[in-house]
């Protein structure tokens, strides 16, 4: 199996991607292979709403989108992090999720295993986090759950807590990796999951 993550942070080595790196682990511990893709590295640019996808069921734009686009054909489950702008996700991540109306019309995330993970200082985690969930809905994905962590500075999701009662930001992500591999596993007939 195959695991994506998609950190969705303009800025490399920020919580977004630690935790990234966390809800991982357990994939890389079960043997899955992992990719990331790092938006802080890439040109993504916004949909242009030209509507050729709708005919030709691809976009036009060409940019590190399309990349993208082969990492999720190819990934049995994907995990998306973003930092919380303003009650949502970063425009970075946006981006991606406009540019997945591409994939609609052919349903080609459709029963791939989903993830949420966002990071914000205080406010807005459960917003962002639930705009992820309706994302991955609308695609026909299933989502495995999602993880929350608290910081400000890069690090502070290392020892800050999580959204769930009792829960570090790391332990969090961890139980989200372990949840996508879980379900990746049984929807393929993996009987180790």
């Amino acid at each position: 199996m195959r695991i994506l993550g998609i950190v969705g942070s303009p800025r490399r080595n920020g919580n977004t991607e630690i935790l990234m790196h966390e809800a991982l682990k357990p994939a890389t511990d079960s043997g899955c292979e992992t990719e990331m893709f790092f938006l802080s590295e890439r040109e993504v640019a916004p949909c242009d709403a030209c509507g050729i996808c709708f005919k030709t069921g691809s976009c036009v734009v060409k940019d590190d989108m399309q990349e993208l686009y082969g990492m999720m054909a190819r990934a049995d489950g994907i995990i998306i992090g973003s930092p919380v702008y303003f009650g949502s996700v970063s425009s970075q991540a946006k981006a991606v999720m406009d540019r997945t109306f591409a994939l609609l019309a052919k349903r080609s995330l459709q029963d791939k295993v989903a993830g949420a993970l966002v990071v914000t200082r205080r406010v807005g985690a459960i917003q962002a986090r639930s705009l992820i969930y309706s994302f991955c809905i609308a695609h026909g994905m299933m989502v495995a759950g999602g993880a929350i962590g608290y910081g400000r500075e890069p690090g502070d999701v290392l020892e800050g807590v999580g959204g769930g009662i009792n829960m570090s930001a790391v332990d969090e992500a961890r139980l989200l990796g372990k949840n996508v591999v879980r379900l990746a596993g049984r929807l393929s007939g993996d009987a180790s999951s």
